[in-house]
């Protein structure tokens, strides 16, 4: 692997200048794709008055570039950079680690520390303050470039996307839609179906009950699913395959453009009992011993340079030795959970990634794997 400085603005640009490249093919190469929608060619007024020996004008329909790819954003929230194993953490992560050794791995994602801002420079390629996200959506203020709404000359990526001629679904966590807006009465201009996405499949907000979450599909707020073993980690990847499938089946041709953002791993950590079980006794020497061994795994696979040291650890964080058993105890079971919901999170990631393999669109893909959106 090798390792690569990324921003928002490099990934948002990968993305449509690459799809742009694949015009210099096709009939459709003609197209001026630089202004959006694409207007209609004008044709001349038809002057024959029987119907019968009238010629139509040819359907217009915007289709992508020829060789366009398919693109493939996952985003997990809230995990760190020392976090999964594909970048020496402790969390096991086979698919990133599978995914990291077929392609790049990119080490200087730009967050901006917090959910929204990144979410929504990520989405559009413009800075957050452009964007109006100074902050999480809910505590957007009066002022400028923090009233948690995106300005309507600032167009969505998925917009760009579609109006080139791409499905585009998106299934998770939505946190870049001002809370006063999600409701009947809108306005919707931010919801993700207005904002480039033909599907929606998930939940507003920071965070949700990953057994009991409040699920929106499209703009239709829907029954939560109630069935033994549910869990909304499994149901928003069962969404997108199904999504994906159904979009490749009925227009082979037509790249997709998915973008999927797990709840996992941010809080609730709501995982499946069998996935923690995986890391029992795993922290059990503590934070201060994980750091350090995490390093030197991290150095030795090339993604920090030799010679990086650990960041002095915060005031209100003791040290591991200083705490007493029960605390040890309590802090170690935590950081089990999390683990188990980082690995549970990948491996359903994962059957998104082999479902994509299963309708021969893997090598057609551009995934953007992104291990998260502003630390832990």
């Amino acid at each position: 692997c090798e390792e690569k400085p990324m921003t928002l603005f490099r990934l948002t640009a990968l993305l449509v200048v690459g799809c742009a490249m694949a015009a210099q093919a096709g009939a459709q190469a003609t197209l001026d794709r630089t202004m959006l929608p694409i207007p209609e060619p004008n044709y001349p007024h038809e002057t024959e008055l029987d119907a019968r020996n009238a010629t139509p004008p040819p359907r217009f329909e915007i289709k992508a570039p020829a060789g366009a790819p398919n693109v493939l954003i996952v985003l997990v929230d809230d995990m760190g950079f020392g976090i999964p194993s594909a970048f020496g953490g402790p969390v096991h992560m086979p698919t990133a680690e599978r995914l990291a050794k077929e392609g790049l791995r990119y080490n200087q994602f730009h967050t901006t520390a917090v959910c929204s801002p990144t979410r929504t420079a990520l989405l559009s390629g413009r800075n957050h303050h452009t964007n109006n996200m100074g902050g999480i959506t809910e505590t957007a203020t009066a002022f400028p470039g923090n009233t948690g709404q995106r300005p309507n000359n600032v167009a969505p990526l998925a917009e760009m996307l579609r109006l080139n001629g791409y499905s585009t679904a998106f299934f998770g966590k939505n946190h870049e839609t001002a809370p006063w807006e999600v409701s009947v009465s809108g306005p919707t201009d931010r919801w993700p179906t207005r904002s480039g996405f033909d599907k929606f499949y998930g939940f507003f907000g920071g965070e949700t009950d990953q057994w009991n979450p409040t699920l929106y599909d499209g703009m239709t707020r829907i029954p939560t699913p109630h069935y033994p073993g549910y869990n909304f980690m499994t149901d928003m990847t069962d969404q997108a395959i199904a999504w994906m499938k159904f979009q490749k089946a009925l227009t082979p041709e037509k790249p997709f453009l998915i973008y999927l953002a797990p709840g996992a791993t941010h809080a609730p950590h709501h995982v499946p009992k069998e996935w923690i079980a995986k890391y029992r006794g795993r922290f059990d020497e503590g934070w201060d011993k994980l750091r350090e061994e995490t390093l030197a795994r991290q150095i030795s696979l090339g993604v920090v340079p030799p010679g990086t040291k650990l960041a002095n650890k915060p005031a209100a964080i003791k040290d591991w030795d200083k705490l007493t058993a029960d605390e040890q105890k309590l802090f170690a079971r935590q950081m089990e959970v999390y683990a188990g919901f980082g690995e549970y999170c990948d491996h359903e990631i994962g059957r998104l990634f082999d479902a994509v393999r299963e309708t021969g669109q893997f090598d057609d893909t551009l995934i953007f794997y992104i291990l998260g959106d502003n630390g832990t």
